[in-house]
């Protein structure tokens, strides 16, 4: 496999990128800045991460999904949600899911994946789609996989496809793995703020404290940062 890689630098997207490249060849991974209150520390992170693996990384800047987008993950005037653990897997976390819903966003991030993927021969565009996020965040789903590798069929010559290893998995599943295939978990970013350190308490970084207290490993991430 020959592949483009989407790194928002998350847990999920370097754990995917991880398997990529042991797998086949990311020739490329793809952050993109569309003025999430994170975009900083994303693009910081996401570059360690291609320099642990030896894959080349570029920044591109959206400023017009900025602009169209109201929701917390980008404005300003918009409080970060922040939920319980017991509300993790609740309608609660249907409702955050929609105040951090940036629109069409895997949408634009896959097409644009797919355009550097055929002109760079390659056959594959790396997710980090997982169950969990699936359950509130359709374009993380299976069915989103599927209907994008459907239409990508007819854009790309080259018949690009999405790959997406962890669409089956939880967060607990995918913080295991990651530790199973060496990914630099030391510097995946999952926190939807951008501050210094994780801020522990938005609906992300509880996912996060949730997965690894699951599997009874400390996050490198805050390991790494003394917390």
């Amino acid at each position: 496999m020959r592949a483009v890689a989407l790194l928002s630098s998350g847990m999920d997207s370097v754990v995917a990128t991880t398997l990529a490249a042991r797998e086949g060849e990311v020739v490329l991974a793809l952050t993109f800045d569309y003025g999430q209150h994170a975009a900083e520390r994303e693009k910081e992170y996401a570059a360690k991460v291609c320099e642990a693996l030896g894959i080349e990384h570029l920044v591109l800047e959206l400023p017009w999904l900025r602009e169209i987008t109201t929701t917390a993950l980008v404005a300003e005037s918009e409080a970060l949600p922040e939920l319980s653990r017991e509300e993790l897997d609740s309608e609660r976390a249907e409702e955050s899911a929609r105040q951090v819903w940036v629109p069409n966003r895997n949408g634009v991030f896959v097409n644009i994946a797919a355009s550097f993927a055929e002109a760079l021969s390659c056959d594959a565009i790396v997710v980090g789609f997982d169950a969990e996020e699936a359950a509130t965040f359709p374009d993380n789903s299976r069915e989103y996989v599927e209907a994008a590798n459907r239409a990508l069929r007819y854009s790309t010559l080259s018949k690009v496809k999405i790959y997406a290893p962890l669409i089956e998995k939880s967060k607990s599943e995918i913080a295991r793995l990651g530790f199973e295939v060496g990914a630099p978990l030391e510097w995946s970013w999952s926190c939807y703020r951008g501050e210094a350190k994780p801020c522990l308490r938005c609906e992300s970084c509880l996912r996060r404290a949730r997965a690894f207290e699951s599997i009874a490993r400390k996050d490198p991430l805050l390991e790494r940062l003394g917390l």
